[in-house]
């Protein structure tokens, strides 16, 4: 897979497009990232497209507990929580266009057949829906989300869902006609698959990942490259019954077994000739070694850091994924374990409640963003114990604005202060709904995208964080915002905000006075944190509750 030439560079790009079969939940996403990097490691500029075959517009009205987390990009897209693994990965930044959903797709044509685009024909999934997405595929393909001008080289396709499935079907097909398109030679095609081990013995069952290529080849992909998941790697035995099965070389029967941590895989498929089934060079730049550096790294941590994570969707892990990436990355910077003690927000409304107890044991408190009046009580009690004992604290999106309502009842003797979002009626106001935010429609509706925070003060430990710049740029997702009404109240009491928008008026991220670290932020920093580039609003938790300074 040779880069982009400057005269045609659309013509020439290659595409990887990574499937899944047997079930959910194999890593396709971590996959399809993986390739990513050792695209960039042999000095291509790489993109990537998510599709997902559900009929939602985009993720932003789903339920953490159906989804995972909804990722927020910098255009204000809600997107599945893939794109937020290549942008970690592959140090991107993407676009809405970057995720396609089938309800984007449809609502598409269906516009088009509305202006009578299609000229009286009778408009059917073929050629109209698989046209549609191949056109999507080949326009956002060529956007740069890099940072960089010009055309990638390469795009990554992950299709979501497992192959069999109903809904995804008009997208395999879309993508069996887009490798005539394209030229076959540009184009290769990875299935990801599950080998379980059966039997007392512990063999290795091939029969599932064989039905699963059987089934993508009837319907018109023959993949070229197997990525087959598996707790222990893959014995000789099995890559040659897969090889001859599925139609692949043994060459290109990748395991992808357990490793110790995530920053592995790359290395792991390099190691097996992903590579060179690729077609690259992945030794044109130091991309591996910064890898397998970084892979050593995070084995070789030091004592460990606890971390109470007071949210709502404890239960399900993957509602807070990024939030989670985020701690991972400041604590590699202060070289320590983290360990992160979940605690259910409701369960502090019971002051006997075993979670106080892991509370009071942890090194830092975070109280992610989240919707709804579950649990509120246990969080604004949860920031109280941060502020009262000088426990280092960071508040994101909801969880500034609980600790406001905090400081505004224990400090401020606002009695019954509280948010419109959980008692329209209430007599002091803390945070209110946002005036220019629709009431009627729940899907984009909210403040979204990223925007500048600009400081008010000439130094605060933020603003060292961020490397002492007059403003810093970070992603949204909120309907509310603290009352303006009542910053001047606040301010005067001890609890500053340091971090405003372009008017002055909206509240962006609060500092207080003499305390260690005891920070709120309104917007969401967790979309940008990077391996190597962690959060600086979690660097700041991490070196407080390591006792370091800032």
């Amino acid at each position: 897979m040779g880069g982009a030439t400057a005269s045609k560079p659309v013509d020439d790009m290659k595409y990887v497009v990574v499937s899944g079969g047997v079930l959910s939940g194999l890593g396709k996403g971590v996959t399809a990232s993986s390739i990513g990097v050792l695209l960039k490691s042999a000095g291509l500029r790489v993109t990537a497209v998510k599709i997902d075959p559900y009929l939602n517009s985009d993720a932003g009205t789903m339920s953490p507990f159906e989804h995972g987390e909804v990722f927020v990009l910098d255009d204000g897209g809600e997107a599945d929580l893939d794109l937020g693994n290549y942008e970690r990965f592959c140090d991107l930044n993407l676009y809405r266009d970057n995720n396609i959903t089938t309800g984007k797709i449809y609502s598409k044509v269906i516009e088009a057949e509305r202006r009578g685009d299609y000229l009286g024909k009778t408009v059917q999934v073929i050629p109209h829906i698989t046209d549609a997405v191949q056109n999507w595929i080949e326009d956002i393909a060529v956007v740069p989300a890099d940072g960089i001008e010009g055309s990638p080289d390469a795009c990554v396709i992950e299709l979501g869902g497992t192959v069999g499935d109903i809904e995804s079907a008009p997208f395999i097909e879309a993508l069996r006609q887009f490798q005539f398109r394209v030229g076959r030679e540009n184009i290769i095609f990875v299935h990801v698959s599950l080998v379980p081990v059966m039997g007392p013995v512990g063999e290795q069952k091939t029969k599932p990942t064989q039905h699963t290529v059987k089934e993508l080849r009837g319907l018109g992909i023959t993949p070229d490259v197997l990525v087959c998941r598996a707790e222990a790697p893959l014995s000789d035995e099995t890559r040659e019954k897969l090889a001859a099965f599925c139609h692949v070389s043994p060459r290109a029967v990748m395991s992808a077994h357990d490793v110790s941590n995530i920053y592995r895989v790359p290395l792991l498929l390099q190691a097996q000739g992903m590579c060179e089934a690729l077609g690259i060079d992945c030794t044109k730049t130091d991309l591996m070694e910064r890898w397998e550096a970084m892979a050593d790294r995070v084995d070789n941590l030091g004592q460990e850091v606890h971390i109470a994570m007071v949210g709502k969707y404890t239960g399900l892990t993957d509602s807070y994924l990024s939030v989670i990436k985020s701690l991972q990355h400041a604590s590699f910077a202060v070289n320590r374990t983290l360990v992160i003690d979940w605690i259910e927000a409701s369960n502090l409304e019971n002051n006997s409640h075993s979670d106080w107890a892991v509370l009071k044991a942890a090194d830092g408190i975070l109280v992610p963003g989240g919707f709804g009046d579950r649990g509120i009580e246990g969080k604004i009690l949860a920031a109280n114990y941060a502020r009262v004992n000088s426990v280092p604290y960071l508040g994101i999106c909801l969880g500034l604005q609980i600790a406001t309502i905090e400081f505004c009842r224990n400090v401020l003797g606002l009695e019954g202060a509280n948010s419109t979002e959980f008692d329209q009626n209430t007599a002091n106001p803390a945070v209110i709904f946002m005036p220019e935010i629709s009431k009627t429609h729940l899907g984009g509706t909210m403040r979204l995208g990223s925007r500048p925070t600009i400081f008010q003060v000439d130094d605060c430990k933020t603003r060292r964080l961020y490397g002492g710049g007059p403003q810093v740029d970070e992603r949204h997702r909120h309907r509310y915002e603290v009352n303006p009404d009542l910053i001047q109240k606040i301010e005067a009491a001890g609890l500053v905000f340091v971090g405003k928008d372009e008017t002055g008026l909206r509240c962006e991220i609060f500092e207080l006075d003499g305390h260690p670290y005891y920070v709120g932020v309104q917007y969401h920093p967790e979309f940008k944190s990077r391996p190597e580039r962690p959060s600086p609003p979690f660097l700041g938790l991490l070196k407080a509750a390591t006792g370091g300074s800032i």
